[in-house]
């Protein structure tokens, strides 16, 4: 089995269920959640003339191998309606693969661990939450010690509300 961290974002509509759809859908196509952090509202990275997102970071174990599950997570974002226009757009859903075990993957269409995240504190603010100590293969960092040096300044707060944290 394998440890798979994910980032989930949506800026678009109803946050919150989207993202409660989404982490339904991976416990149905891709695996066991292990771990989840808070749910954080954020600003925008990247492009920054959209609306705030909802992020959050999980940990799941999956027999899937990084490609398929790539795969089944294109499917998934599909399946709840994300429409790719460009980079960094605004969107319903989005899910991005942070790390594989501690594996190194450099492919066409596959890096992991994820290219940005050092530089994305929406990104590393949940991630700290349930792995703080873990070790990113390529920086020879933690995600404490990313997130300490991360330029980022953009606003990542926790999002409240009842019975959901």
């Amino acid at each position: 089995m394998n440890s798979v961290y994910l980032s989930l974002g949506s800026n678009l509509g109803n946050r919150l269920k989207y993202l409660d759809d989404a982490i339904h859908l991976i416990e149905e196509r891709i695996g066991k959640i292990e771990k989840r952090s808070s749910v954080y509202e954020t600003e925008p990275w990247g492009k920054t003339d959209q609306s705030m997102f909802l992020n959050m970071t999980i940990c799941v174990i999956t027999d899937k191998t990084p490609a398929l599950l790539l795969k089944t997570i294109l499917e998934l974002e599909h399946d709840l309606g994300r429409v790719r226009i460009e980079k960094w757009y605004e969107r319903i859903i989005d899910v991005d693969i942070l790390f594989y075990n501690n594996e190194i993957i450099n492919e066409t269409d596959l890096v992991i661990p994820h290219p940005y995240l050092q530089e994305r504190k929406f990104v590393l603010e949940p991630m700290k939450e349930i792995a703080q100590d873990f070790y990113h293969p390529v920086l020879h960092s933690t995600i404490n010690e990313l997130l300490d040096n991360c330029m980022d300044n953009n606003r990542v707060v926790k999002y409240s509300v009842i019975g959901y944290s």
